[in-house]
């Protein structure tokens, strides 16, 4: 049977998987009372709710095979809500305390089907005043769920006095309908702060916690009085355990607040929260500790918590050394030297029965160990993981992973141990985890290389997933050939050609050329291995061998030496395969050839417009029209190329985001589109006329480029006509230096002749008056001579640049409101493509690597490693390590961080 609603909101038990009937000779197999019922025959059986004799055994017996209905999600019709609800109100004539119960349930589940419920609040009041505290306290809670503000201050004075009830029962009641209805009538509920603060003082455990969860709601928007409230209770007048873990969130808050906005970040309530981890709940010294190694403290007071820390982890009650594993394991992430007193604890939880507190002690220990321990914890480890389930060992693995690279000596048997994982039961995601593992450290410790790519060349002899094969030997055909014995690894790759699917034989065929193309001993043998693919069932198979045949062996010319031909067949792909797909779409077959170096290289997250409310989009769409937005630059390059002004202004190289010069709802809706050449900028203005009764006439947009020096005007293409929403565009062209990243910020005035226009007819007047208006100005940036494209594999790129490109300074970025601020504001400020994920910083970080990839203008490749740290409260600082194709360019981009 359902629960009262005395402590929470009833809930029926959730049976979210049917169990099956129960077979007379298998007394061990559960079943569900609810097996097979079906919702028609429900809505039959509530006819008992009309009987003028009301059973109350078999109503409870029907409410709850509709709560249980409901709870599975089953779709009540508004006919079969309001019908039910209508039956149900009948019941209120039983005083039986049970039905009764269920009766409240389930008004409070129909309330968002029936647009009826209001009538029933008549008998909510009633029990609101009724002499059962169970019927009050109930009422109040469905009450408040069901009422709206108007109806809300008809039956304020109740709950104002039910918050001061002699009865926990009724005023916890209260004061969780209170938590509710402050969000949609919060005016009304500060109302009762004299009662909440009362109520916060209560002797009830549960009271005092609800009140206190209600009165910091209340004034959540106010910060002295936040500060206020906190620095009243702290003075120990909180008895309820629950309401102490509340004011310890509370008053750590107020602690990270006065922190920010003061110079010696001073914490007038540490002490409160210090006394707390001598609390005798032990709820309350787990939040304290909790909520202290989350604060920005120092080495001392941060020694107080991991004492108490410790000291949990050795209770008999699981939950307690999980809790604080748990917490440890967060600190060894940023701070692992002051984890390590508990060295000696964890190792004794790595063989706790739950597998959860012994996953957490492990990957807490690997990353507060010291060198000497790792092959100790490499073998306790490996005993320990054929117990525990994949999740648990991808936790692990990736811990395992971070040890290596911090001590890069050990990374033998690290490999040895992540070699074994491999070849033992898992599924998909833990190998993958491993694998991957596998390739950091063969990436980063260049003395694991060659131990590396054996154990991968062993995995995947046996290896069931394509992915995982498939990825193992694109990686062995980058790092393979450049080992001091290429030739061992011919096998296990041309074992794949026999034995594997067509996919993983495809990439294997594109491996074994790679070998030949990097390792000239190995190209014979390798034209004798690839000449057997030619005779594979496969088509994609034959012509992967059929083209590197033909261009390794010279018989098909491509470019001007070998260098070309290895860069055609192995270079990273920096064209968006999206935005070749839509430039080959729409490409009209010719005598002259589809050219890939016009697609453009830009990576483009999201589209290129965005329909405003009620408006017709941009005339973007209507110079561009093109099926999809990544072959915007494309379709911009032909708009323009065909305007006479501009046909001689080149290739054009960026076409950027429109950028909005006017508000939503205005009378004319502009934005800029800014068109980036090696010596030319074109601006063009999408300007649409919202107005029905106005017809403009010779539209244009007088710029204003006295901040940007660099730039100098040639040319306007103004607008003859501009009728009501119909989008159409405006240009205006400058030059500037070839090459260089000029700057700048423009003003505009949009100006234009206004004809008066009848509706009903459509005709202007002859007449018209001239007028402006002003727009939005905007800036050309850095970032706009920056193309987002990003690189494959990023390390291999790095290596490929030139060394002598490279360079290095150091930046103090100042005070930040966290590290990810600041990656991603460097990251704008060069409008560069982040890869590998690495623009996403982990929690509590104190340090991260970003990489960056870009084309800058003038078809210069550009790579960035950002290296990010915390060195000081809030203060950041980077490390700026550039390479690329021009040694000027990677100067270039340390002067825009510079001045950024």
């Amino acid at each position: 049977m359902p629960r009262s609603l005395v402590g929470g909101d009833l809930a029926v038990p959730d049976m979210a998987q049917p169990y099956m009937k129960k077979d007379d000779d298998d007394e061990d197999v559960e079943y569900s009372p609810f097996f097979g019922i079906e919702k028609g025959a429900v809505l039959q059986e509530a006819r008992a709710f009309h009987d003028p004799q009301l059973d109350a055994r078999r109503c409870s017996q029907v409410i709850t095979k509709l709560l249980y209905l409901l709870n599975q999600g089953e779709a009540f019709t508004k006919v079969e809500a309001t019908g039910v609800f209508f039956a149900v109100t009948k019941l209120f004539q039983s005083n039986d305390a049970g039905l009764r119960r269920l009766v409240y349930l389930m008004i409070k589940e129909l309330s968002t089907s029936s647009d009826e419920v209001f009538i029933v609040t008549s008998s909510l009041m009633k029990d609101m005043n009724s002499k059962t505290d169970m019927y009050r306290a109930n009422a109040i809670r469905v009450l408040c769920r069901i009422i709206d503000g108007s109806m809300l201050t008809q039956v304020e004075r109740y709950l104002k006095q039910a918050i001061v009830d002699k009865n926990p029962v009724v005023a916890s009641a209260a004061l969780v309908s209170g938590i509710h209805l402050v969000q949609a009538n919060p005016e009304i509920v500060k109302r009762w702060s004299n009662e909440v603060q009362e109520a916060v003082q209560s002797r009830s455990a549960l009271v005092q916690f609800h009140g206190l969860a209600l009165l910091h709601q209340i004034r959540q928007n106010d910060r002295l009085a936040i500060s206020k409230l906190v620095s009243s209770l702290t003075r120990g007048s909180v008895r309820s355990p629950l309401a102490q873990c509340l004011l310890i969130r509370y008053t750590s808050q107020v602690i990270r607040e006065s922190s920010m906005n003061t110079q010696n970040g001073d914490r007038p309530f540490f002490d409160f929260l210090e006394s707390c981890l001598r609390h005798k709940a032990e709820m309350v010294v787990l939040e304290a500790a909790r909520k202290i190694t989350e604060m920005d403290v120092t080495s001392r007071e941060l020694a107080s918590a991991i004492t108490v820390l410790q000291l949990f982890l050795s209770s008999p009650k699981p939950v307690l050394r999980f809790a604080a594993v748990r917490t440890l394991n967060k600190i060894a992430m940023t701070r692992p030297l002051a984890v390590t007193n508990c060295n000696v604890d964890l190792e004794t939880l790595m063989s706790d029965q739950n597998r959860s507190i012994a996953t957490l002690a492990i990957t807490t220990l690997l990353k507060t160990g010291n060198e000497s321990s790792v092959d100790r914890l490499m073998k306790q480890i490996t005993s320990f993981m054929s117990d525990i389930a994949d999740e648990f060992k991808i936790v692990v693995v990736e811990a395992i992973r971070s040890l290596c690279l911090k001590f890069p000596l050990k990374y033998r048997s690290m490999l040895n141990f992540l070699s074994s994982s491999l070849r033992e039961e898992g599924g998909f995601e833990y190998k993958k985890a491993i694998v991957d593992s596998i390739i950091t450290l063969i990436s980063e410790i260049p003395d694991a290389k060659e131990l590396g790519l054996l154990h991968l060349c062993e995995f995947i002899e046996d290896c069931e997933f394509t992915y995982l094969s498939s990825q193992i030997l694109h990686f062995l055909g980058n790092e393979g050939p450049r080992t001091s014995d290429p030739s061992m690894y011919i096998r296990y790759i041309y074992n794949r050609v026999i034995l594997e699917n067509a996919t993983v034989r495809a990439s294997a065929v594109s491996t074994l050329a790679k070998f030949g193309a990097l390792v000239d001993a190995l190209k014979p043998r390798i034209f004798v291995l690839l000449r057997r693919c030619l005779f594979d069932t496969e088509d994609e198979v034959r012509d992967r061998a059929t083209l590197y045949l033909q261009t390794l062996g010279g018989e098909v010319a491509v470019g001007n030496n070998e260098k070309d031909v290895k860069d055609f067949l192995f270079g990273s792909f920096d064209v968006p395969l999206a935005n070749l797909e839509a430039s080959l779409r729409t490409y009209e077959p010719s005598e002259k050839p589809f050219d890939i170096s016009l697609v453009s290289r830009e990576v483009k997250s999201h589209p290129i417009h965005e329909k405003a409310p009620g408006k017709k989009p941009h005339a973007t769409a209507v110079a561009a029209a093109t099926p999809a937005p990544v072959s915007a630059v494309d379709s911009y390059h032909k708009m323009l190329s065909s305007i006479p002004e501009f046909s001689g202004f080149g290739k054009l190289f960026k076409s950027t985001e429109p950028v909005e010069l006017t508000e939503a709802e205005t009378e004319y809706a502009v934005n800029v589109v800014k068109h980036i050449y090696d010596s030319y900028v074109v601006l063009q203005y999408n300007c649409t006329n919202t107005i029905q009764e106005q017809l403009l006439e010779n539209v244009t947009v007088c710029v204003d480029a006295t901040d940007a020096e660099e730039f100098s005007g040639i040319c306007s293409k103004p607008l003859r006509s501009l009728p009501y929403n119909e989008p159409d565009q405006i240009f205006v062209a400058f030059e500037k230096p070839e090459c260089v990243p000029a700057i700048g910020k423009f003003s505009n005035v949009l100006r234009f002749t206004v004809k008066e226009v009848d509706t009903s007819t459509g005709e202007a007047e002859e007449d018209g008056v001239e007028d402006e208006y002003q727009i939005e100005e905007f800036e050309i940036t850095a970032a706009d001579y920056m193309l987002r494209v990003a690189v494959s594999n990023f390390r291999n790129a790095w290596e490929n640049m030139d060394p002598e490109s490279e360079r290095v300074d150091e930046y103090g970025l100042g005070a930040r409101e966290s590290l990810a601020e600041a990656v991603s504001a460097v990251i704008n400020i060069l409008g560069m493509q982040p890869c590998e994920g690495t623009e996403v910083v982990p929690n509590n970080a104190r340090s991260h690597t970003c990489l960056l990839s870009g084309v800058f203008i003038g078809d210069v490749k550009v790579l960035v490693r950002l290296s990010f740290g915390l060195s000081g409260p809030n203060e950041v600082a980077m490390k700026l390590a550039v390479r690329s194709d021009d040694p000027e360019v990677s100067d270039k981009i340390h002067q825009i961080v510079a001045s950024g």
